[in-house]
């Protein structure tokens, strides 16, 4: 808008003529060096005319690198485009500066005349991180390429490339589309020693410039800050203490109770209840201590749910997403509809009652969620096939497990729920796929899943089975324990059914079908499809 105004005013005051002979009179030169001297952060303006010929003012001398910014404007200029430069460092030492040129053409009447550039001391801005660096933040400010363009400390070089940070690549990658304010997020940064310090940062894009302002912390001291502020406290009540006592009972009275106040406070600080506000009414150095304790703890409290919140969302997406894949695995075959969810349940009250700790019950549920997701590569005519499956057509339905595994190996955050989704068939007497494991070579997990995903393909009705109440399912399942089944896995559905925490409406199974389960589970012959080998009682 400057440079608008001064082109403006040289348009009026050349009378449209800033040729070689009229560039360098009085008036236009009064005009530049007023409008250097307007502001502190103007370091130098030029005026050139279409013979690159013109007038300058200003308190530094354009370098090499200045001198070839001011060419690119010059034609940029000429094509009747304003220009931002790249920031650039002029002196050396103390006198060293920041700056950054911009230039605008000087048009009249559709008639290109000349350019207008001046050169911005970038000082205010390296002042404005170094006051928000003393605050206990690390800020700069990068460009559209990841090169920095200011920074705080002199460890940050202008030009040096940014872009390997985590934070500063995600801006580069977004352009245009970034965000008005970025979401805080954690990344790694390798110190001088080598070593990889986790921080917490967050940038904010400056649209017209094409700039970012980072700020970041290491997340050890963000978290550090509340015992710090604890200490500070407790020494500042012993302080006011040892004060009360050189001074009378009575102001030791008002003294104390604030203190006390504080002490309280800070202890709920340090137990993380940022809920609590400091109610201290005094005009002393402890009410201003105060108010900035309450000033503290409600940016505290605002971060702490702001934080539990996108955690929540988080969250509540992936469980979704991993309820809508499980749910389009169970609509291929009309016969599992609602199993994953079911297996689901089931597996998570079975590892509840096997008292295991709530990490694992969430591994468990996921895990469990996902157990038959290889089945979207089954083909449907098997999939879908109303009767019993061939020996060839089992074989290849047995690779849903192995499927399944290696879709979802590729994300590192499911991989503790992998063994769950490709040895949930696997049996304790070797018998099972797709590895042939025994005993305790199998996952608690897997076995977890098992005793699952079994009551629930006995309890409904397939293309091979009726239903079984549950009652016969219990049974054929108590006579797969320490054959096939995990014993504590087994008792531990018994246990759960018999206090009337799983309720199955199915169709009941007559009784020569339980005899055939029976048998079945036994070793013996099957009478038909009931009990497919080598899974005698589960759906593949």
């Amino acid at each position: 808008m400057m440079l608008a105004n001064l082109s403006s005013a040289l348009e009026v005051a050349s009378g449209g003529d800033i040729t070689s002979e009229h560039v360098e009179t009085p008036e236009l030169r009064a005009l530049l060096e007023n409008f250097v001297s307007s502001s502190n952060d103007l370091a130098y303006a030029t005026l050139l005319n279409t013979e690159a010929k013109g007038i300058s003012a200003g308190r530094i001398a354009p370098d090499a690198f200045l001198q070839r910014e001011l060419e690119r404007a010059y034609a940029a200029a000429r094509e009747g485009r304003a220009y931002n430069g790249q920031t650039l460092t002029v002196g050396s030492g103390k006198s060293a500066r920041t700056v950054l040129l911009v230039s605008s053409p000087v048009m009249y009447s559709g008639r290109f005349l000349g350019m207008i550039a001046a050169v911005e001391d970038l000082q205010f801005l390296i002042r404005r991180l170094q006051e928000v660096n003393r605050a206990g933040l690390t800020p700069y400010v990068v460009d559209n390429e990841g090169r920095l363009v200011a920074g705080a400390t002199a460890e940050y070089a202008t030009g040096q490339d940014m872009s390997k940070l985590e934070l500063v690549k995600n801006f580069v990658e977004q352009g245009s589309k970034s965000q008005l304010v970025a979401a805080t997020r954690e990344y790694n940064v390798v110190n001088d020693s080598g070593t990889n310090v986790r921080m917490l940062g967050t940038y904010s894009p400056v649209v017209n410039l094409e700039w970012a302002v980072v700020v970041q912390k290491p997340r050890i001291e963000a978290y550090r800050g509340v015992y710090e502020m604890q200490r500070t406290a407790r020494l500042l009540a012993l302080l006011a203490v040892l004060l009360s006592v050189g001074i009378s009972i009575y102001a030791a009275r008002r003294i104390t109770n604030p203190l006390e106040i504080l002490t309280e406070f800070s202890h709920a600080i340090a137990r993380g209840d940022f809920t609590q506000r400091v109610q201290v009414k005094t005009r002393t150095e402890i009410g201003e201590l105060a108010a900035t304790f309450n000033m503290m703890s409600e940016e505290l409290e605002h971060y702490v749910l702001d934080l539990k919140r996108a955690a929540r969302e988080n969250r509540e997406l992936f469980m979704a997403s991993i309820q809508m894949l499980a749910g389009a695995v169970d609509e291929k075959d009309p016969y599992t509809r609602g199993h994953s969810d079911r297996v689901t349940r089931y597996s998570v009250m079975i590892a509840r009652e096997l008292q295991v700790d709530s990490d694992f019950i969430e591994v468990v549920r996921v895990s469990a969620q996902l157990h038959d997701v290889g089945k979207i590569g089954i083909e449907d005519r098997i999939l879908k096939k109303p009767g019993a499956l061939t020996p060839e057509e089992f074989e290849i339905m047995k690779t849903h497990t192995t499927k399944g595994a290696n879709i979802l190996r590729p994300v590192v955050q499911l991989k503790e729920m992998i063994p769950g989704i490709e040895l949930h068939h696997e049996s304790l007497d070797g018998r099972g796929y797709p590895h042939g494991l025994k005993g305790d070579e199998i996952p608690l997990l897997a076995r977890v899943i098992a005793v699952a995903d079994t009551f629930d393909a006995l309890t409904t009705n397939r293309p091979y089975q009726q239903a079984h109440d549950p009652q016969s399912a219990l049974k054929i399942i108590h006579s797969l324990s320490g054959k096939r089944l995990d014993p504590a896995a087994v008792l531990a559905l018994a246990a759960i059914y018999e206090r009337g925490e799983i309720r199955v409406q199915r169709p009941l199974t007559s009784g020569p079908a339980l005899a055939a389960a029976i048998i079945a589970a036994a070793g013996g012959p099957t009478p038909g499809p009931l009990v497919p080998e080598p899974e005698p009682t589960t759906s593949v």
